[in-house]
């Protein structure tokens, strides 16, 4: 590190961009609010932009061996080369180029949109040395100088944000001083401080979502930042002579089994942060994130914002065409776009769902005629028809699963969790056998919406490259390129994603689907808080939430549940047979106020209101959450009472 000086400065809406540059040659990125005064006199150290660690380098020092891999002396060889920016109708783009002794180019890439409150931004390297470099670390942000924008002391000013996640409680905030966190410097500043976390394997919000915050509670300004990365990620909070860093991008070597070699003329682009500073806490400037969402939100999409009826909770993966026939006439006429067919419909009913999916046979037990009269009945009440699947894994009781040739291995031996294993999706044999499994029923049969479920994590990655985290992360792309195909064969499908709930809810995932399940909460009392966390990481509209009638629920449970679905996307079931007409009529009237307000749930920002709960199995108090649309004349309010 070293002092710094203004390289180039650029506003950017509300937002002020500066490159620092060292007097060694390293440049530094710092984001500021745009009425934040600059300072030119660079009064912080700086720390690079591009965080990079080349096999075999040296660490820092410091302690830092196995504790982090940042600024080690990769990031010492990085040299400066030029900076671009471009301005079009699209917005701005700034590439700034930097080079190593070993040949790699790398080229750190920002991009503003002009109606957006956040940046994108990532790394692209290239090797154009004439010998293979690996790499153990490559980030795909770096922002330095967090630290308190007041005058005077930032002791305790400082607060880091994170989200946690697991199965069925999915997105609680915790929120830790950056003294509790031991990020402060030391008495020599020798010693380097850092706090990695994040999460390894194919489920990406697992215990942690890709996101971090910073705020300074004295200036009131927030610092935040989320990943786009659908396989192992981690995100660095770093200190050790200056102001607090934050870096992040691909799970490294030494958290992630993540290496990669680039021989001449290779290269390789990490995934997508979105960054954004502005005045605020954490609750406004996370709003700030999600506005990036839209641009994956477009009118294609928002066809799948509508009431929907997925059988589920209703048969507990033993659906039938009896039994469809029976509930169909039950929600006939009721206003649902969607009557979805969950996990089953393949099935021995003696083996159940959850052992017996790879083969993607429909069951001749459950479904006598096939699905074509199914989906007819489901269409004369005025419904698209939706089936799931759960195409990246297979059951231990179907045939797929001793495809052993064609699954993900890790040693050499199958991966198996549980009673699944996992297709290799970047086999042409197994994209072709998913093609013919399941593109060609959705086409045969003319769903209308698909439902992919996910159900385990394939865990630190997999035999088939250089390392098992580089090998996942090639996986886990293959899939989305099978959701492209997906759309790309059937045309006006409308996607959810599914990993048990919410382990999927990342940026690059939901930029593939239309809507995503939010939980696996299907009936529970928190299922308006975890609705309501979910708002700071995704777009409500795109956020598909349960509400499970039960014969013995009373008027007043029926509105809880479906009051809570107003943060997101309807999605009932349950002993919808049994439902007294007094609670059909609440439900219709339920569905005909979310009607009314979805305009504000597809474009708008959220706030929220009333005591953070400690125990989501034992609440208490109350919550509220107010909706306000982008035009700022409509607002939806959403309580619930513990």
């Amino acid at each position: 590190m070293s002092e710094a000086k203004v390289l180039s400065s650029y506003l950017l809406g509300d937002m002020r961009v500066e490159y620092l540059q060292g007097s060694g040659g390293q440049i530094g990125l710092r984001l500021v609010p745009a009425d934040v005064p600059a300072d030119p006199a660079g009064s912080d150290d700086v720390d690079s932009l591009v965080q990079i660690a080349v096999t075999g380098s040296a660490a820092s020092g410091g302690f830092a061996s196995g504790h982090t891999l940042r600024n080690g002396a990769s990031v010492g060889t990085l040299r400066y080369q030029d900076q671009t920016r471009t301005d079009d109708a699209s917005g701005t783009t700034v590439v700034t180029t930097l080079g190593t002794p070993e040949g790699l180019v790398l080229r750190h890439v920002l991009v503003y949109h002009p109606d957006r409150r956040a940046l994108r931004v990532r790394t692209e390297v290239e090797n154009l040395g004439d010998k293979p470099v690996s790499l153990d670390l490559l980030s795909s942000f770096s922002l330095m100088g967090l630290s308190s924008l007041s005058q005077g002391s930032s002791q305790e000013s400082l607060v880091v944000h994170r989200i946690r996640s697991v199965w069925s409680a999915e997105g609680r905030v915790v929120s830790e001083a950056l003294e509790d966190l031991q990020l402060e410097t030391s008495w020599s500043r020798h010693g380097v401080r850092a706090e990695r976390f994040g999460q390894t394997g194919s489920l990406p919000v697992r215990k942690f979502f890709p996101f971090v915050a910073v705020e300074d509670r004295v200036s009131q300004v927030t610092w935040a930042v989320q990943l786009a990365c659908p396989s192992s990620w981690q995100i660095e909070l770093y200190r050790r002579t200056g102001s607090l860093c934050v870096s992040g991008g691909l799970a490294d070597f030494e958290f992630g089994h993540w290496r990669k070699t680039l021989g001449p003329s290779a290269r390789l682009e990490s995934p997508w942060a979105y960054l954004t500073v502005g005045r605020g806490g954490l609750d406004a400037i996370s709003q700030r994130l999600v506005d990036l969402h839209q641009e994956d939100f477009g009118a294609l999409r928002q066809g799948a914002v509508a009431p929907q009826f997925n059988e589920f909770c209703t048969t507990w993966g033993e659906p039938s065409h009896d039994k469809v026939v029976q509930m169909v006439e039950a929600v006939r006429g009721k206003g649902l776009k969607y009557f979805v067919i969950d996990a089953g419909w393949y099935a021995d009913p003696l083996n159940g769902w959850e052992r017996s999916h790879g083969d993607w046979v429909v069951s001749s037990d459950l479904f006598p005629e096939g699905l074509a009269r199914t989906v007819e009945v489901i269409r004369s009440a005025g419904m698209e028809p939706g089936i799931w699947f759960e195409i990246e894994t297979c059951g231990e009781l179907s045939r797929a699963f001793e495809r052993t040739e064609h699954l993900l291995t890790r040693g050499g031996a199958p991966i198996t969790s549980g009673f699944r294993r996992f297709w290799d999706m970047d086999d042409p044999w197994v994209v072709e056998y998913l093609a013919d499994r399941v593109i060609r029923l959705l086409q045969r049969y003319g769903f209308r919406y698909l439902k992919i479920d996910y159900n385990e994590s394939a865990g630190v990655g997999c035999d088939g490259a250089e390392s098992l985290g580089e090998a996942l992360r090639q996986k886990v792309l293959a899939t989305e390129r099978f959701f492209r195909r997906i759309r790309e064969s059937v045309p006006g499908l409308a996607i959810e994603t599914c990993a048990s709930g919410g382990h999927r809810l990342e940026p690059s995932v939901l930029a593939l689907s239309d809507i995503a399940s939010f939980s696996d909460a299907h009936e529970c009392l928190e299922i308006p808080v975890i609705s309501a966390n979910l708002h700071r990481v995704m777009l409500p509209a795109q956020s598909l939430i349960w509400a499970v009638l039960r014969k013995n629920d009373g008027l007043k449970r029926v509105v809880y549940s479906m009051a809570a679905t107003f943060l997101g996307v309807p999605c009932l079931s349950g002993d919808i047979y049994d439902l007294t007409p007094e609670i059909w009529a609440s439900l219709e009237r339920g569905l005909e106020f979310y009607r009314g307000v979805v305009g504000v749930l597809e474009n708008g920002s959220t706030a929220f209101h009333g005591p953070r709960q400690k125990s989501y199995r034992h609440l208490k108090g109350w919550q509220g959450v107010v909706r306000t649309g982008a035009s700022g004349d409509q607002a939806l309010a959403v309580v619930h009472s513990f």
